[in-house]
């Protein structure tokens, strides 16, 4: 608020905000830098890769794709029912960005999201420690059988889609 209340006080004083005007626009502005410094902080600490949207995705490279699906996940129905996505498929199909583009969706409505991908998981899962430590395999197994049964599941299928974004090497023909 100190940041406008200068600029804000001139406009109230030259008579272009009246009294009740110059505390509503003071107050949005606060809620307003708020907001973007919470969002800034989630988005920070999601440690998204890339910063990718659906809009971003090119459908059309892969026919085999759930398009449908995937729009269907972007309405966030599935995390406001305290429900997961997984996304199964071969590399370089999309998953990463579809992941990363749903997760930036869920931050802009506020959620707290870490992005990550399978492997540090089912090795932090496994026991994958300095020490050779295995936590307890009931509960690994236990949290994989509750992130299953609560997820809804996207098999991506098709040919990679790296290739369409690889740079073209110009004696290529």
């Amino acid at each position: 608020m100190l940041e406008t209340l200068d600029a804000r006080l001139i406009q109230a004083h030259g008579g272009e905000l009246g009294h009740l005007d110059f505390l509503q626009v003071l107050c949005q502005g606060e809620i307003t830098r708020r907001e973007t410094v919470a969002f800034q902080r989630r988005l920070q600490k999601a440690k998204f890769e890339q910063q990718v949207t659906l809009e971003e995705f090119n459908f059309a490279a892969s026919p085999k794709l759930p398009a449908a699906q995937i729009r269907d996940l972007a309405t966030l129905r599935w995390l406001h029912a305290g429900e997961s996505v997984i996304l199964f498929g071969p590399v370089g199909v999309g998953k990463t960005h579809v992941a990363q583009a749903l997760g930036h969706l869920a931050v802009r409505q506020g959620a707290n999201v870490r992005f990550t991908k399978t492997s540090p998981v089912l090795a932090e899962l496994a026991g994958d420690h300095a020490d050779r430590t295995f936590p307890n395999p009931v509960v690994a197994e236990s949290l994989l059988d509750r992130l299953i049964n609560t997820s809804h599941q996207v098999i991506m299928n098709g040919p990679s889609y790296r290739p369409n974004k690889r740079p073209r090497n110009p004696t290529d023909k």
